[in-house]
């Protein structure tokens, strides 16, 4: 077991692509890293058809990352995503889309800390696992240290709430989309810093423009934790050297070709149940990123994982694009 922090390293819950099958293909790479899924809303997992908790039992550790503001509903969903085994229920109060404000979460609940505090409390007495928080540096005009601060020590005071990701942009709740509030708002890293100075018995991890494992590492030099998200899901091949560099593994690195087919086991049973070879492989594209062959591999399996009948052959023959005499 690692005497790490949990949240030592992590890779974002992003919306669309940290599905199970993303998921699963992650942890082929890292053994360690804390693995988010998509934010989920109480409402989905209460009133939606389908099970928006299913998880694969090889995907610890594992965060549910949920979306919400009843209390009620976010304790019945914690509740349910503890008895399921999840290691994390984490609370989002950062995402900035029209149909998050709509429904009273996201990070339009900075502007409401008491309620914020109220929810983690509620969640923190009914489950024996971290209920987290996940925040911005500020939202619009709202983007003083004083207006972070207040926020952190409400949330950590009132709710006990110990552990905060902090996307270290301000949201602009209006007038920029998901995307550009993304990459538009300047990045601030020393303000998360200050916050770990400032509450030094708080576990903090920031998220937001990191790249690469050595950026990774400068940020750990002042915080507890890093979350990496769209880096890792566009060149996931990052994730395979993070158990050796950040949790002190010394176990072999991983090669590309080594994860393709550690896929094979997974890709079949998911085909027996029905799943579509193009919903799991979808996540593998980016995993030869500047490679030669990478462009083949790519265009390969997008040309063909989506046809009816598609089979682990598909992957094969994609791999058989990576030019032999590479050791990857």
């Amino acid at each position: 077991m690692s005497s790490y922090p949990l949240q030592r390293f992590s890779v974002a819950p992003m919306l669309d692509w940290t599905d199970r099958h993303c998921r699963y293909f992650h942890r082929q790479l890292s053994e360690h890293a804390l693995l988010y899924t998509e934010m989920v809303t109480t409402g989905a997992i209460i009133h939606g058809k389908g099970d928006f908790l299913a998880y694969n039992e090889e995907e610890h550790p594992i965060a549910l990352q949920l979306g919400g503001s009843n209390v009620k509903d976010l304790v019945h969903c914690a509740k349910l995503a503890a008895e399921r085994g999840y290691d994390e229920v984490n609370l989002n109060v950062g995402c900035p889309s029209d149909r998050v404000q709509n429904g009273r979460f996201g990070a339009c609940l900075m502007g409401e800390p008491d309620l914020v505090a109220e929810c983690v409390a509620e969640m923190k007495a009914v489950v024996d696992i971290p209920v987290t928080v996940k925040t911005r540096i500020g939202i619009d005009d709202q983007d003083s240290y004083e207006f972070l601060t207040k926020f952190v020590s409400t949330v950590h005071e009132k709710g006990g709430c110990d552990q905060f990701t902090i996307h270290a942009r301000k949201a602009w709740l209006s007038g920029l989309s998901p995307k550009e509030n993304r990459e538009i708002p300047p990045l601030d890293y020393p303000r998360a810093y200050q916050i770990k100075k400032d509450f030094p018995q708080l576990v903090i991890a920031v998220n937001g423009g990191i790249k690469t494992l050595a950026e990774a590492k400068e940020h750990l030099a002042h915080l507890d934790g890093v979350m990496i998200g769209r880096e890792a899901y566009q060149s996931p091949y990052l994730l395979a050297e993070v158990d050796q560099q950040l949790f002190g593994s010394d176990k072999p690195i991983k090669k590309r070709r080594e994860i393709v087919e550690s896929m094979y086991p997974y890709i079949e049973r998911q085909l027996e149940n029905g799943a579509h070879l193009g919903h799991i492989t979808r996540h593998m594209l980016g995993l030869f990123q500047s490679m030669p062959g990478a462009r083949q591999w790519r265009r390969y399996i997008s040309e063909n994982a989506h046809k009816p009948g598609s089979g682990i052959e598909v992957v094969e023959a994609a791999l058989a694009k990576i030019p032999a005499e590479l050791d990857v």
